[in-house]
């Protein structure tokens, strides 16, 4: 395909997005896309988005999410308008429409790798902000195990009760498996944590029983290592009642990647960002400033 067309295309499709003022979502409409796509009829041009539809719901997303049917005014003369059917689209609904296109036709083949690519960028995206998600999860649960191991070493004197307060809470949150019981369970090296290996919603879940272990200790002034092990196990307790009523069993949820091998990700990739970044220039200014 040559550069000229590549250039084209690209501006046709960047010209025709659309913005949803509420959401901020970048949506195409179909009857636009028709054209550009290749097809002169409407008809032809609806059975391809039918095909795209049934690509939509086999992959698990609901069809209405991306696509979605509005009605247009469009001018048929003389200052007459008339309500025409039309449908707005996601990025992913016109990837999957340009799939099941003819990519014979250059602006099908053109459409295919662009819309790809943008949705692959939003995965990356989406798969980054939900790494960071958890790796800043896990990072509030070492704080307030901290806060409650030094609650505990100053109420009692000594910390060795903290494992064992902190077990009983693991026990208490899933469902009476204990934290050996759940490490087999997920293949947790012996040596390291079992938060390291849980699922976001778990971990958040832990800090959550935890904080309210912390204030109550503080406001209660718990001083005894068996008031403390009873107001933590009744916090899992009530922190697994809560999820359960949303249809999460902690236990049952599958082990998530090594947070050491994410954080590990994290950092390697932000070591491959620019020393150097771009401005405006303004009046006496350099080029380029240090990142």
């Amino acid at each position: 395909m040559k550069q000229e067309l590549i250039a084209q295309l690209h501006g046709s499709f960047e010209q025709l997005v659309q913005t949803e003022q509420e959401s901020g979502t970048e949506f195409w409409l179909a009857r636009d896309l028709q054209p550009l796509l290749g097809y002169l009829r409407w008809e032809n041009f609806a059975k391809v988005i039918e095909k795209a539809k049934t690509a939509c719901q086999s992959s698990g997303y609901d069809v209405s999410d991306h696509f979605l049917d509005v009605t247009k005014k469009v001018e048929i003369g003389l200052g007459i308008e008339r309500p025409i059917e039309d449908i707005a689209l996601t990025r992913y609904a016109c990837y999957l429409i340009a799939q099941n296109g003819d990519p014979s036709k250059d602006p099908i083949a053109f459409a295919q790798t662009y819309f790809a690519v943008q949705t692959r960028k939003q995965e990356v995206i989406e798969k980054r902000l939900a790494e960071m998600e958890r790796l800043n999860a896990r990072r509030r649960l070492t704080i307030s195990e901290k806060e409650l191991s030094g609650l505990i070493y100053e109420r009692l004197g000594q910390d060795k009760s903290f494992a064992m307060i902190r077990s009983k809470g693991d026990q208490a949150l899933f469902g009476g498996v204990s934290t050996q019981q759940m490490k087999e369970r997920l293949g947790v090296p012996a040596s390291r944590a079992l938060a390291d290996f849980l699922p976001t919603i778990t971990i958040k879940a832990k800090d959550f029983a935890n904080e309210i272990t912390n204030f109550n200790v503080r406001k209660d002034e718990l001083r005894s290592e068996s008031a403390i092990a009873s107001e933590h196990i009744k916090n899992n307790t009530g922190v697994r009642d809560l999820l359960k009523q949303r249809g999460i069993v902690p236990e049952k949820l599958p082990a998530s990647e090594d947070i050491k091998k994410v954080e590990r990700r994290v950092e390697s990739e932000a070591k491959k960002l620019p020393k150097k970044v771009e401005r405006l220039e303004g009046p006496g200014d350099d080029k380029g400033v240090e990142a």
